[in-house]
């Protein structure tokens, strides 16, 4: 067997891997790489395969991460079944084409801005039409009940407790008169999330490939639900906006279920709550329709008490364009849940326009905000953003609450891993940056004795039962230019500290040398700002 990683390899985004069994080829995930435009500019390359040749996709999950590439496979060529829950492939039905209305979007605003600069025209990465096209080649699949494909390759899907319909998927493939298992973790979800149930006890693998959002770090201690009714409170006592970055499935239904709960226990006023994205109300629609996947908890209380937590009295479904602009007329504190949830699209950027630079608002983010990310920006301490062309000053309170996390920990991932009774003879750390990824995997390694690897984009691993080695991959994942770029900022970056220094002896060997230096390092900063003004499209 041989497995190559196309994504989520040194990166939380663009999920995908390619599983070649024998002369049968498999996708596991086909995501779109989001976050700066040099990660975003991976869309548009050519796949690293020929997609017709692919016989199968197997998809973890709805979320575009690691769906939205799918309509951009099947309009190249590829033909096959793709394997989801019956909830993964509900959602995807609305999330595709909504992804799909986006690029049709961006390439128009791109080809307007570049038809006055002299540009070529760009072609969306793929269209409405191609998404619905797609949905058509989805095949639904049961959790835990094996499904044979061939004399050489059986899978089956086990709840990742991550998102509704989002699942583990365990690979067994026999090649040589060997079989060996894989286990590809999807990204897998906090134990006791509301609505959704916990992930499922896996005993064995001969391989993991296993997420690592947070594999190096621990969600924040202490309630959640305490820290999100201070923050409701304390913004209402202001009189600013809640406003809260949120991805349309998932986070948006848990967060609705947890103020449910607060408003039923007086904890919080009954102040109104907007959920201002169309894809998270059909997404809460697709919830509603589906309570084979929830809890114990989530079930009684919806089927037992009849109580419905995600249609609160107080609650508005802002659908069109002038609802969600009317939002932001009004004159008295409210909670704005609006996608996307790491702030770089949609109908937030409105909201983040209207209330950053509001003392008495407050932003709180509740998921993870991926390097070049406006979201991960405004969590580093930006002074200033811009958006939609227009300089926003930061001076609401910002505040980040990773106990909201649809992701497990480390500690939640390393007690996962505990139930294994036969060591897996590699873990793949894979959708995780450097600083998640590296003390993950080095903690495994010290604490369990199994082996771990760090696959780079385009590493491939040749697996032979359980004796396996890497390919290492020879291949960029940013482009030319983009190198050529970061290579000579960072030898800037060595002669910076020599730079500081001097010019610090230069000011302490005679202070009135300081008002002609700083004159000069500002000058600095007005090219370099000016530059990125006149430059950037």
């Amino acid at each position: 067997m041989r497995l190559t990683f196309l994504g989520a390899a040194g990166m939380v985004t663009g999920s995908s891997y390619l599983l070649e069994i024998g002369q049968k080829k498999f996708l596991i995930d086909c995501g779109l790489f989001q976050g700066s435009k040099a990660i975003m500019a991976l869309n548009r390359r050519d796949f690293l395969y020929n997609p017709a040749e692919i016989d199968a996709v197997f998809l973890t999950h709805a979320h575009i991460d690691h769906s939205g590439l799918l309509p951009k496979l099947c309009n190249s060529g590829f033909k096959g079944p793709i394997y989801a829950t019956k909830a993964t492939a509900e959602l995807c039905s609305i999330m595709l084409p909504d992804s799909a209305h986006i690029q049709e979007f961006d390439a128009e605003i791109a080809n307007r801005k570049g038809q006055r600069a002299g540009r070529k025209p760009v072609e969306p990465l793929y269209t409405v039409a191609d998404a619905y096209a797609c949905l058509n080649q989805f095949s639904p699949a049961a959790y835990d009940t094996k499904l044979t494909l061939s004399e050489e390759v059986t899978i089956q899907f086990r709840d990742a407790g991550h998102i509704l319909g989002s699942s583990m998927i365990e690979v067994w493939g026999t090649e040589n008169g060997q079989t060996a298992k894989i286990l590809f973790s999807g990204d897998m979800g906090q134990p006791d999330q509301p609505i959704i149930k916990d992930p499922a006890i896996i005993e064995s693998a001969d391989y993991i490939v296993l997420e690592s959002t947070y594999g190096g770090r621990q969600h924040e201690p202490g309630d959640p639900i305490e820290l999100l009714a201070k923050y409701v409170n304390d913004t209402a006592a202001k009189g600013g906006n809640l406003v809260i970055p949120s991805f349309a499935v998932g986070r948006t239904q848990t967060l609705l279920y947890h103020l449910y709960k607060l408003f039923k226990a007086g904890s919080i006023p009954e102040i109104p709550i907007f959920v201002d994205s169309p894809l998270a109300i059909a997404a809460t629609n697709v919830f509603l329709k589906n309570s084979q996947e929830y809890d114990k908890e989530a079930y009684d209380l919806m089927y037992g008490d009849q109580e419905q937590p995600l249609r609160l009295p107080q609650l508005v479904y802002t659908k069109t364009a002038e609802e969600s602009k009317a939002i932001n007329s009004l004159d008295k504190p409210a909670i704005i849940i609006s996608a996307s949830g790491m702030a770089d699209a949609g109908r937030i950027l409105h909201h983040l326009k209207h209330n950053l630079w509001r003392p008495e608002s407050t932003i709180l983010f509740v998921g993870y905000q991926s390097q070049g990310s406006l979201g991960r920006r405004i969590l580093d301490g930006a002074r200033k953003v811009k958006i939609m062309g227009e300089e926003i000053s930061v001076r609401a309170e910002i505040h980040n609450m990773e106990g909201f996390s649809a992701h497990a920990d480390q500690s939640q991932l390393t007690s996962w891993l505990k139930n294994f009774t036969t060591k897996p003879a590699n873990i793949f750390i894979v959708h995780g940056e450097e600083d998640r990824s590296e003390p993950f995997g080095k903690m495994i390694n010290e604490e369990f004795g199994i082996a771990t690897y760090i696959p780079k984009y385009g590493d491939a691993a040749q697996i032979d039962g359980r004796t396996w080695n890497i390919d290492p991959s020879a291949i960029t994942t940013v482009e030319p230019a983009v190198q050529q770029l970061r290579d000579q900022l960072e030898e800037m970056e060595k002669e910076y500290a020599d730079f500081r220094r001097r010019l610090e002896d230069l000011v302490a060997a005679n202070s009135a040398n300081l008002q002609a230096v700083l004159k000069r390092v500002e000058k600095i900063r007005t090219f370099v700002k000016k530059t990125l003004s006149d430059l950037w499209s």
